[in-house]
């Protein structure tokens, strides 16, 4: 019995020293989660999140963490699947303790794990997801673990819409838009109101689906119409083919988009010489001259022997923005974090410099990209 007891007691220290051991080294960092499109349909916009995402990363443990402790990432994907995002979004609250998400860069993906940050009281931060309401509740209340660092579909569309206007003398326009996808109705949605409202005309709305690839009944549909441009609100996997097949009838209008052009992909599919007089809203231009974005450009071409895109922009602001605001937290806890990303003013990004508003959107500007021979020729920015 007598060492039966000492074997107890030397278990139960062995035990005590491990976890008070565990404690401490778990005290020494912070974990945050990635749960990002890696493969599927939209892996371009996250495997490109999550390499600014991990840079970022990178340069804030270099520079000693956040007050002191290092950042410890665990990384899922997704694999573009709304229920796989939720799924994901659970195991990174309750099995790894995440105290906050990253991701995913896709409106539905996003908004797949809102219930999960809202139960849990996990703040879930996107850097790339515009859909109109991603942060409103059904009832229009604000969901308090909810926030984003790009703008929405709706200054998308009315920006792109007074660009055609304004700078492109259009009166007359023709919309495709993917029917399957919100993004693309969202902004589809407020271009036309927008147009119209400033004395335009919408002669044509067309409409395909994911994962469409033949488009030319559409074109040749609106290619004996009178119009000045066309707007597709896309991702670059229609919109790439969408563009090549229209310049191959001939039609040599401007094509208009949004932030769901910006990959190598649509190049890839479109080619070269389809893509001039082309023009997309987007969230950064790689031809700005600010030294921000300047330095930005370098250090990632340093790191991955490449020109980074806006989605890798977004990805490195939004690990920096949320670095920013676990280091002014309270505490650790998802209501102190919660309660410094709401309280962020003036957070300076390479995508620009953004606060906060009530309803956990960024106040930010926005860039009107132009491409010539397919690379970006010129940008407009525009402030909000």
């Amino acid at each position: 019995m007598k060492k039966v007891l000492v074997c107890l007691l030397v278990c139960v220290m062995a035990l005590t020293l491990f976890t008070a051991c565990s404690a401490g080294s778990s005290s020494d960092v912070i974990k945050i989660g990635i749960n990002y499109e890696l493969s599927g349909g939209s892996a371009t916009y996250g495997q490109s999140s999550v390499e600014g995402i991990e840079m970022a990363i990178d340069e804030i443990n270099q520079a000693g963490g956040i007050n002191g402790k290092k950042i410890v990432t665990v990384k899922y994907d997704n694999e573009s699947k709304e229920s796989e995002a939720a799924t994901l979004a659970n195991k990174l609250v309750s099995q790894d303790k995440v105290v906050a998400i990253l991701g995913p860069a896709t409106t539905g993906c996003f908004t797949s794990q809102i219930p999960v940050a809202n139960k849990n009281k996990v703040p879930i931060i996107t850097g790339s997801a515009t859909g109109d309401n991603l942060t409103l509740a059904a009832d229009g209340s604000v969901h308090e673990y909810v926030f984003r660092i790009c703008f929405n579909d709706s200054f998308q569309g009315r920006v792109m819409a007074n660009f055609a206007v304004n700078n492109l003398s259009a009166k007359k326009a023709v919309i495709i838009m993917d029917s399957s996808s919100d993004y693309s109705k969202g902004l589809a949605n407020n271009f036309k109101d927008t147009f119209t409202a400033a004395g335009g005309t919408i002669v044509a709305e067309e409409a395909y689906v994911e994962g469409d690839t033949d488009f030319n009944a559409i074109i040749t549909k609106i290619k004996g119409l009178d119009f000045d441009i066309i707007y597709l609100p896309g991702y670059y996997n229609e919109a790439g083919l969408i563009i090549k097949q229209a310049r191959t009838q001939g039609i040599d209008k401007p094509i208009l988009g949004g932030d769901g052009f910006d990959s190598p992909v649509l190049l890839e599919l479109a080619g070269a010489e389809a893509l001039n007089n082309v023009y997309f809203t987007n969230h950064y231009s790689e031809i700005d001259e600010d030294p921000t974005v300047l330095k930005f450009i370098s250090d990632f071409e340093a790191r991955y022997g490449k020109k980074p895109n806006a989605f890798n922009a977004l990805g490195y602001d939004l690990a920096k923005f949320v670095a920013d605001a676990i280091s002014r937290a309270e505490n650790l806890s998802g209501e102190a974090i919660k309660n410094a990303l709401a309280d962020t003013e003036n957070f300076a990004g390479v995508t620009g410099t953004l606060s906060v508003d009530e309803k956990h959107n960024p106040v930010k500007s926005i860039f009107v990209i132009e491409l010539k021979d397919g690379v970006q020729h010129s940008s407009v920015k525009v402030n909000p």
